[in-house]
């Protein structure tokens, strides 16, 4: 892990052009994780990609980082995005494949601060309504509300039974999820109660309507995107996918079989193959991709 200083504080992130990944002359690819996750819900994705291109994964302050934020700083969804396009700028990366899951941070930045974005792939997220999403993100919120709701929400994930159910992890996901990732993922939030008072600003913070204000910003994004969509998730409904590709004057719509919210991680191979296929297709600069949807 590499970390680097922000506005907001200290971040961690991993970068495999500083790992013996190679990164000259690569195509620049930075995944964005979401609620509860860290760099390692791609671990899958980067292994196949490191090849081809330098990836990046910062790992943003909304539950499983490991370093507390500043208390002053703004950890609404804006302030979450701003902390990401001060992560491109402050390591100088140009024309980025910016990739995101789960969250709706990387939508947060178009029209806004996305100079350095050349292309814009968004998996199973937040977007347009649907947010909250899913009885997780709404039970999430309304616990964040509630004086040490949040805590006892989140003893829920020292149960594997619990995690497994569908309306906790288990529901974003196809596959089974392993145990030690979950560890992993919550450690920070159950032992730490400044990383816990980071997400719960997160949720307390960012509005009902984020993201439908921001999708009218999406018209008006000029470069290659592409929405790939879990073909089975619940949580973030394919028609939510379908409408932000119509949206986008450059987008495309595929959907990754077999996985939920999570593609990641159910399918990482087919989702690699799309972006993988994306890239090469797309050069910086050049003309549409051809229809949305």
């Amino acid at each position: 892990m590499s970390e680097i200083e922000l506005s907001a504080g200290v971040i961690d992130y991993t970068d495999t052009g500083e790992d013996g990944g190679g990164g000259a002359g690569k195509d620049v690819v930075v995944l964005v994780h979401g609620l509860g996750f860290d760099e390692s819900v791609w671990d899958a994705v980067v292994e196949e990609l490191r090849g081809d291109f330098r990836v990046l994964v910062p790992v943003l302050p909304i539950g499983s980082h490991r370093r507390p934020m500043r208390p002053e700083a703004d950890l609404s969804a804006h302030g979450v995005a701003a902390i990401l396009a001060e992560f491109l700028e402050r390591l100088d990366l140009h024309d980025v494949t910016l990739v995101q899951n789960d969250a709706g941070t990387a939508q947060l930045l178009v029209g806004v601060r996305d100079e350095r974005v050349g292309r814009l792939v968004l998996t199973s997220c937040e977007a347009l309504d649907n947010y909250p999403p899913g009885i997780q993100g709404r039970t999430l919120h309304a616990a964040s509300r509630v004086p040490g709701g949040l805590f006892l929400l989140l003893q829920s994930f020292r149960v594997p039974f619990l995690v497994r159910m569908r309306t906790s992890l288990g529901g974003m996901a196809k596959r089974p999820i392993p145990y030690a990732l979950v560890r992993r993922w919550y450690r920070p939030l159950l032992t730490r109660s400044a990383i816990r008072r980071d997400l719960a600003v997160f949720c307390r913070s960012t509005e009902k309507d984020t993201y439908l204000k921001a999708a009218e910003k999406l018209r008006e994004f000029d470069r290659p995107a592409l929405v790939a969509w879990g073909a089975e998730d619940r949580m973030m409904p394919a028609a939510t996918g379908r409408r932000l590709a119509e949206l986008l004057p450059r987008g495309r719509y595929v959907e990754i079989p077999g996985a939920g919210t999570l593609v990641q991680l159910d399918n990482p191979g087919a989702l690699c193959a799309e972006l993988g296929a994306f890239i090469r297709e797309t050069p910086i600069g050049e003309g549409p991709v051809g229809e949305a949807g």
